[in-house]
């Protein structure tokens, strides 16, 4: 009777310390932890409660021996959340679920300002040779990039396999092309169809595209131009300006998004080949250059009477 009454109190003891370290130590703020990699438990309970998520080092890692998974923890950056007690941390540690930081990268974005805000992102490693991505401290940027590039590919191979007969593009490439032109021509995803079909019906005609974007593009590396445009830019001769050759350009302009990429390869159905800015942020397009002409006159006219 004695040993079994012995054996529950033990039974106890162990059930009341399991439940201590499930329910004991709890955070009372939010804390961020990084966890080296390599770090032995004894390692990472310091930082832990240096960092004040728990209360000892020494009683966490005891605890965690007795009571444990017995699985390792991961390296990594993470948020100890207010509340969470000792064994939801140790719990989040084993599980690798770093904290996870974002650095925007808006589509249509070119890629010299990519390559710039990587660069400006300072938890970030390493260089990149240059889309809302996340990312994790000491990541390397070129990591980063890579997953936005991968994004990009996925969504020109599914756009790619759903491409329209209409379409004047013949591969991938190309359409990565139109699709920076047609992206960097209006911020409206519902004008970009109509965009894709100026063009598209342009290309199949021989005729020049004689898009601005093109010709500024060896000027800006795609950043704005803060300046009016020059006769002198108009008429510079590179392979980007498509005032003086027929065709697309050598390479994209600017990292296009999906709605852009879509535009090129299903363009609307439309006859448009003219197109100018009404002055509201919208576009008027013509099939006819008389359309056209007079498409222009209304834009001056406004442009006269708001001195924009």
């Amino acid at each position: 009777m004695k040993r079994l009454v012995v054996i529950a109190l033990v039974v106890l003891a162990i059930v009341a310390a399991a439940l201590f370290f499930m329910g004991g130590g709890k955070a009372d703020r939010d804390v961020e932890v990084t966890i080296a990699k390599g770090s032995s438990m004894t390692a990472a309970a310091r930082v832990l409660e240096e960092a004040g998520a728990i209360e000892s080092a020494s009683s966490f890692v005891r605890r965690a021996k007795l009571f444990g998974s017995g699985e390792p923890i991961k390296p990594g950056e993470y948020k100890i959340k207010k509340g969470m007690d000792e064994g939801e941390i140790l719990s989040l540690l084993q599980s690798g679920k770093t904290l996870q930081r974002f650095v925007a990268i808006p589509e249509g974005m070119p890629s010299i300002m990519v390559h710039e805000r990587l660069m400006a992102t300072e938890l970030l490693i390493g260089d990149v040779v240059v889309l809302f991505d996340a990312y994790s401290r000491g990541e390397a940027r070129s990591a980063v990039l890579g997953r936005m590039q991968k994004a990009m590919q996925t969504a020109l191979a599914n756009a790619w396999a759903a491409r329209k007969p209409t379409t004047a593009v013949t591969t991938p490439e190309q359409a990565i092309i139109l699709a920076s032109i047609i992206e960097k021509e209006t911020g409206r995803a519902s004008e970009r169809p109509m965009v894709g079909a100026v063009y598209t019906n342009r290309l199949k005609r021989g005729m020049p595209l004689q898009a601005d974007p093109t010709f500024l593009y060896p000027i800006t590396k795609g950043k704005p131009l803060g300046r009016v445009i020059y006769k002198s830019d108009l008429n510079r001769d590179t392979p980007y300006n498509t005032y003086i050759y027929r065709g697309l350009p050598p390479g994209p302009i600017t990292n296009p998004g999906k709605a852009s990429i879509e535009a090129a390869l299903d363009p609307a159905s439309s006859n448009a080949i003219y197109f100018v800015a009404q002055g509201d942020g919208s576009s008027a397009f013509a099939d006819t250059l008389e359309q056209h002409n007079a498409n222009v006159a209304k834009w001056r006219a406004h442009r006269a009477a708001t001195g924009k």
